[in-house]
């Protein structure tokens, strides 16, 4: 049932879906993104077969990247089914708002001009930055974006907390010796 129903909203998304268009797949932990060329094509960045970082890859695996470093990718044309699998799509141009799409032409150029080996940093250099270079001629990632938004904050509290203990000991310290 719930298979019909992904199959059924991806079947939506595709007919919306304009050559030059983001698509955002939900992996779960992470999304995939690709670039739409049009006639049921999609273009974008994946890994090797089942090395973890393949847009191919389900939600259940997402942790096969952890710990490894990968340093090569590849910009592959492949089917929107067989890139989608059980996973749900979006046509995702949000990105509008802040930057100016490229033209159709210089969207699709740009990604054509890119198949083959590519280089990779979940951070610096995954699928979202693809698709988005593509588009806007600017490599952006909100995923990576939030991921160095946290590791500020936690970097933060754990100062803090730091700043606090040691204040905290420091009083302790006095407060025997008086």
């Amino acid at each position: 049932m719930m298979a019909v129903a992904i199959r059924n909203h991806n079947c939506t998304v595709l007919n919306e879906l304009r050559p030059g268009d983001n698509i955002e797949i939900d992996r779960g932990m992470y999304s995939h993104w690709a670039v739409y060329k049009g006639e049921g094509k999609v273009i974008h960045m994946t890994g090797a077969d089942d090395d973890g970082i393949n847009g191919n890859v389900n939600s259940a695996s997402v942790f096969t990247i952890c710990g490894k470093r990968f340093k090569k990718a590849f910009v592959k044309v492949d089917d929107f089914w067989d890139v989608v699998g059980d996973s749900k799509a979006y046509k995702n141009n949000g990105k509008d708002r802040k930057f100016s799409p490229c033209s159709v032409d210089e969207i699709l150029d740009r990604a054509l001009s890119m198949v083959g080996e590519v280089g990779y940093n979940v951070l610096w250099q995954n699928c979202e930055h693809f698709a988005s270079y593509c588009r806007y001629g600017v490599s952006k990632s909100s995923q990576a974006d939030t991921f160095f938004t946290w590791a500020a904050v936690a970097s933060l509290i754990a100062g803090l907390g730091a700043i606090v203990i040691g204040s905290s000991r420091s009083s302790s310290r006095r407060t025997a010796k008086e």
